[in-house]
């Protein structure tokens, strides 16, 4: 009797069971291969020289535009003067240049003055040669007086075109100093970029936090010398922790955004938190790999690959206190709120494969 009460107990467990699991059980997919993640941030300077002063201690909470290290400024201050004495150069000549051209265009009046005045005594010989010419003619005048005339008007007729180059080489002369003005300039305007770029370099010296975080294996010291890039310490933002669970490409049929998620920390036994299916990887593993796999290269063995679901977490602050990067976690997401979709999948093959036959 005992034992038919066993067997019949066993029996109605199994029911149950299969009961629970075609309803919903079937419809939890879970994985361990999951971690704790954080966008965290690599800081690194933007100009090399050696590390002046430090201003955080490992781990040590910072906020955002918060001073992390200092690199000697010294080197980059003097090129900002260096660029500002080029800057002040530069403008001092293209001042100089254009006082030049002030008295130039004073010099250019004076020999325009003196080509009018060569002008009105050429017409004036001119003028004298053609009245004695009739008068010689005549006998009134005699040719030696008409030779002399003729010679001033000639001189005259020189000195006229002497005067006409000295007018145009005073212009041809502006122009040059107006090239000047504009080299002077543009040499201004080269000075002024590089001292922009002095300035930021300066500025940049000043190394802050991008974002608010955890300082996390700080590797910068006082007299370090470093280059510009390399890495002097992680900003881990744990305000804004995740999961990063990598599921079978067999389970990720049915799981969507917004899903519920059950998140079991190796770290807090006991303990479940609750997040959510934030997106979906759109690609496996090894389609993100250095090398991708060429199947079509060699012999194939199937192997299943893996899809990283991100996962927020929704807990409290409390909780989140005890997480940090790396920590690993079970995620057992729940997909019954797409089990119509397999549903309607499966009538909509059921009813192309009708019209085939």
């Amino acid at each position: 009797m005992m034992l038919l009460v066993v067997v019949l107990g066993l029996l109605f467990a199994c029911v149950i069971w299969w009961f629970s699991y075609q309803s919903s059980g079937r419809y939890f997919e879970s994985t361990n291969d999951a971690f704790v993640q954080a966008d965290s941030v690599t800081v690194s300077p933007k100009v090399s020289g050696y590390i002046d002063k430090v201003f955080v201690q490992d781990n040590q909470d910072v906020a955002a535009g918060q001073p992390l290290f200092q690199v000697d400024p010294l080197d980059y201050q003097a090129q900002v003067s260096q660029y500002e004495a080029q800057t002040q150069l530069s403008l001092a000549n293209a001042d100089d240049a254009r006082a030049k051209i002030a008295e130039q265009e004073a010099v250019i009046e004076q020999a325009q003055a003196q080509h009018f005045s060569a002008i009105s005594n050429a017409r004036y010989t001119m003028a004298e040669v053609r009245r004695y010419e009739p008068l010689v003619a005549t006998g009134a005048e005699s040719s030696e007086r008409l030779s002399q005339l003729r010679n001033e008007a000639a001189k005259a007729a020189a000195l006229q075109a002497q005067q006409q180059a000295v007018v145009r080489g005073a212009e041809r002369r502006v122009a040059s100093l107006q090239s000047q003005v504009r080299q002077a300039e543009a040499q201004g305007g080269a000075a002024r970029a590089q001292l922009r770029g002095a300035s930021r370099n300066v500025a940049s010296t000043l190394i802050r936090a991008s974002i608010a975080g955890r300082i996390g294996d700080k590797q910068a010291r006082v007299g370090q010398f470093v280059q510009a890039g390399s890495r002097l310490t992680t900003i881990v933002p744990l305000s804004q922790i995740y999961v990063a669970a990598n599921f079978k490409e067999t389970q990720i049929g049915l799981m969507r955004v917004g899903q519920p998620v059950d998140i079991e920390v190796d770290a807090l036994p006991d303990i479940i938190l609750r997040g959510h299916v934030v997106s979906l990887s759109p690609g496996t593993g090894a389609q993100f790999s250095v090398l991708p796999p060429q199947n079509a290269t060699g012999n194939f063995t199937k192997i299943v690959q893996r899809i990283t679901v991100r996962i927020a977490i929704d807990a409290g602050p409390q909780a989140r206190a005890l997480l940090v990067p790396g920590m690993s976690v079970k995620a057992i997401v729940n997909t019954i709120s797409a089990r119509e979709v397999s549903g309607r999948i499966k009538r909509e093959q059921d009813a192309r494969a009708g019209s085939y036959k």
